[in-house]
């Protein structure tokens, strides 16, 4: 029975809790909660917005999986944002420069992107593991070395095109069909590569020694040291692992949509994934839910300007949001941890009662 409570009590706290916040927010705004909210759910239903929230969750999900490996360990990857970036950038650089078959072409392109966001976190690791760099600091330090990096790229292989400056057009043997749905839109061919990831990280966390270690070395770092976990190869591997994921968030639009890396490339998606994955509790399944719920609220911010709600409100909701998931959850463990130590308390009381017992029949 604790189990399912422990279970099922944080999140119907957290939607409670949240369902309050927004609501006072709408209602501070001079909005009517309900109406707003109706508003919402049904403009997922209108042209092509069901399938751009399945397309923007399919990004969103892949850098959360990439912070929830770093959260596994207590590492906090904030550099998520600019190893997306640079991926993407350089991805989409050696895609328009290649000449391979169709597949091939492709898979070299996800193959780079996965490279050069390993890469671009392996300096943080390396920084950390050799001389003990916080890895926030030297993640936030190389989100801004990243954004020099690809404007000097842009600039080096790039080409103006409009009024923007971006890289060569990826040829048609890169990219990757998506799912056509008629006047719905189509559905990025690599979001089924999310799917994937999600399905692979689950195994690693839950099917695997290596996940075993992972985890224990977040929960106990000095127990797992003494139970022959090597420390220093644990942060490496998951610092490389999770940039590797977080440079294959950008790859679904450049190989689905755009076909080429623009300055303007879409901000945001890394410092979201560090949302995600706190709201989805590091679970695959509820940071899938959550990469939705993210994305179905970034759509809805043009819906609520059109209505007359300030677009803003959006950004407020999702702190909300996440607020109440982690104010919840604090909640739930503060009070299963206190129960614990009364039922602890009590079988030692139980125990502690007969031997005194029995120690004074023996005097008698």
């Amino acid at each position: 029975m604790n189990t399912w409570r422990a279970r099922l009590l944080p999140p119907t706290l957290a939607i409670v809790f949240s369902a309050v916040l927004c609501s006072v927010v709408l209602l501070v705004s001079g909005a009517d909660p309900l109406s707003t909210l109706a508003e919402m759910i049904a403009q997922v239903g209108r042209g092509t917005t069901a399938v751009d929230i399945v397309n923007t969750a399919g990004a969103y999900y892949l850098v959360a999986i990439a912070a929830a490996i770093g959260f596994q360990m207590n590492l906090l990857n904030i550099g998520i944002e600019g190893q997306c970036r640079l991926a993407a950038c350089v991805a989409a650089i050696v895609g328009g420069a290649a000449s391979l078959p169709v597949g091939l072409h492709a898979a070299l392109v996800v193959v780079v992107g996965a490279v050069t966001g390993a890469l671009w976190c392996g300096i943080a690791a390396v920084l950390k593991v050799y001389r003990g760099v916080s890895e926030v600091i030297s993640t936030i330090m190389l989100n801004t070395l990243s954004i020099g990096v690809i404007a000097f790229l842009v600039r080096t292989f790039g080409e103006m095109r409009g009024n923007t400056q971006g890289t060569e057009i990826i040829p048609a043997s890169g990219l990757v069909p998506g799912i056509p749905l008629g006047g719905a839109g189509t559905v990025f061919g690599l979001v089924l590569l999310a799917v994937l990831v999600g399905i692979g990280y689950a195994v690693l966390i839950d099917r695997t020694r290596y996940g075993f270690e992972l985890r224990a070395s977040g929960l106990s770092p000095t127990a797992a040291v003494v139970g022959g976990v090597n420390s220093k190869r644990m942060i490496m591997s998951a610092m490389l692992l999770s940039g590797a994921i977080a440079g294959l968030a950008g790859l679904p639009e450049i190989l689905g949509r755009d076909h080429t890396f623009m300055i303007n490339f879409p901000t945001g998606y890394g410092f979201a994934g560090l949302a995600i994955a706190l709201l989805g509790r590091n679970h695959p399944i509820g940071v899938a839910f959550g990469a939705l719920l993210w994305s179905f609220l970034d759509k809805s911010s043009l819906t609520l300007d059109n209505i007359g709600v300030p677009k803003e409100i959006v950004t407020i909701l999702q702190g909300a949001i996440v607020l109440s998931v982690v104010v919840a959850y604090e909640l739930v463990r503060r009070r299963e941890l206190a129960a614990e130590q009364r039922r602890v308390g009590r079988a030692l009381g139980t125990a502690a009662t007969p031997a005194a017992a029995g120690t004074g029949g023996e005097r008698a």
